[in-house]
């Protein structure tokens, strides 16, 4: 299942609109946790950092492989999801939900609206 209020990128994370807008949270889709298997580790930026959308920000570790995590928007992280150092499984059990990794207050806060809406989403995983 494809939440139809969120945002995606051809890398499958996801962006959930927050706070009137001012602030994004983001995390890997499903599929994504789906194709990485049991996740062990999560490196994430730390708050202040700056991220550049399309670039790699972080990194997550399963017990398959380690894939990178690419920013959908440029900005600057606000929060990143404490939890995650001692439960990374979270991003397992609830992708939407409690396994968010980041928050970015983008640089242009239409550039969320740029990014794919469910349908477009499905139609990526569907050609992978």
């Amino acid at each position: 299942m494809i939440p139809e209020d969120l945002r995606y990128t051809d890398k499958h994370e996801w962006v959930s609109p927050l706070q009137a807008g001012a602030t994004v949270r983001v995390g890997i889709t499903d599929y994504a946790q789906d194709a990485l298997g049991d996740i062990v580790f999560v490196e994430l930026p730390e708050a202040g950092a700056t991220v550049e959308a399309g670039q790699p920000f972080g990194e997550v570790e399963s017990t398959k492989s380690a894939s990178e995590i690419y920013a959908p928007v440029t900005g600057t992280v606000m929060a990143r999801n404490e939890q995650l150092k001692d439960k990374p499984e979270l991003i397992n059990s609830d992708p939407y939900g409690a396994g968010w990794l980041i928050e970015i207050e983008p640089a242009d806060p239409g550039a969320v609206d740029d990014l794919l809406d469910a349908s477009a989403y499905a139609a990526v995983i569907e050609q992978s």
